[in-house]
């Protein structure tokens, strides 16, 4: 068979270019669209039992601290989060029909949550932690959009990303999820193989989502799991290592991580930075055996012989505090008719308390970094001493 002359093979070979290029083009205009689904809105009935465990796995999950600014409307979006790429900002995730999820069907929302694909098929950027949600069950990923769907809708706008030109092509996410989506279980840094080890599994891997902060990350942004929970820095702060060993080496006991992640204080230090929102949308919500479970995890079924602490309390002003002096110091966050946003679905007046105000929770405030902030440490350098 004879072949195509090479003036024949030139006009093919630039059609075949122009096609691609064409289809690339699309790829990426239809990629980065973000308009909601062509549906009438979605009415989600709930039982208020089922709100309430829609509220505590959504507070477990964190989506407060990333759907939501300090005193905007509750998960009406626009929190900056920064990354070495650029800014995203968290996304309005109420019933709202234009600007929220109030047209997507429970099935888009499982599918945004555990695989980071939107309606129309759009990538999500990982910074939506879908890597550790995919193991979210069903049945949680349920209630927890029952629950969303039944908190005050906003209107408010999403902002889009600041990513500079070609990484804000959604369409590159589809090779990044090739190459880095892990659908295995994430790993343990512990050994354990109790039911409560298992449900503290769940809770810190999964809906808490630890390693995303604390487990160092590849140039492109990928988690390295064979050092899992090991500690990588965030910007200016060090979200330290949080295996068994290295949290024993800093004095931790199971107690002290369940007040640590109730309160926000503990004999080590105080939560900080990246931290405190942690503890202001979610920990601090979570039942004694779940945060004893949690702990559980993180130290093991067998919890290795702690170093004693610095007999020092780390704040000179502040008396060491006792778990009920605790209880007495600030309120935390609360639902009052000035302030629903802090239970939007329920609509109860709630009082939470737990911790000194955040302008306590400045590190640089402390003696000493790694003391004051246990949890995430200001890198040392020019510029942060």
């Amino acid at each position: 068979m004879a072949r195509p002359s090479p003036r024949r093979r030139g006009p093919i070979v630039a059609l075949v270019i122009l096609v691609l290029a064409i289809a690339a083009v699309a790829a990426a205009v239809l990629g980065n669209r973000d308009a909601p689904p062509d549906r009438a809105p979605q009415q989600v009935q709930a039982t208020q039992e089922q709100l309430q465990l829609g509220r505590y796995l959504a507070r477990a999950a964190d989506c407060a601290a990333c759907h939501q600014t300090a005193d905007g409307p509750a998960y009406a979006g626009g929190f900056p989060l920064q990354t070495p790429f650029g800014t995203l900002y968290g996304t309005n995730i109420t019933p709202d029909p234009d600007h929220g999820i109030g047209r997507w069907t429970a099935d888009e929302f499982h599918r945004a949550l555990t695989e980071g694909k939107a309606p129309h098929g759009r990538n999500l950027y990982p910074a939506m932690p879908y890597p550790a949600y995919h193991d979210i069950p069903r049945a949680d990923a349920d209630l927890i959009y029952a629950y969303l769907m039944n908190v005050r809708p906003s209107g408010q706008p999403n902002k889009k990303p600041e990513i500079p030109f070609p990484l804000n092509l959604r369409v590159l996410m589809t090779g990044w999820n090739l190459l880095f989506f892990d659908h295995d279980p994430l790993p343990a840094a512990s050994q354990g193989e109790s039911a409560q080890w298992v449900r503290g599994r769940y809770l810190t891997n999964v809906l808490g989502h630890c390693g995303e902060c604390h487990t160092p990350r590849g140039k492109l942004g990928q988690l390295h799991r064979d050092d899992w929970l090991q500690g990588y820095t965030l910007n200016r702060f060090e979200a330290p290592s949080l295996t068994p060993q290295a949290l024993a080496e800093r004095g931790w006991t199971p107690e002290d991580l369940q007040r640590f992640l109730r309160t926000g204080l503990a004999p080590q230090g105080i939560a900080a930075d990246e931290m405190y929102p942690v503890i202001l949308h979610s920990t601090q919500y979570l039942t004694d055996d779940d945060l004893k479970a949690m702990a559980a995890f993180l130290l093991g079924d067998t919890p290795p012989k702690p170093v004693p602490p610095h007999p020092g309390w780390p704040w000179p002003h502040l008396p060491r505090a006792s778990p009920n002096r605790m209880d007495r110091r600030a309120s935390v966050r609360t639902a009052t008719p000035a302030n629903p946003s802090a239970d939007p679905a329920i609509g109860r007046t709630t009082q939470r308390y737990g911790y000194p105000p955040r302008a306590i929770h400045s590190s640089r405030a402390g003696p000493s970094y790694p003391r004051s902030c246990p949890w995430f440490r200001p890198r040392q350098g020019p510029g942060h001493g």
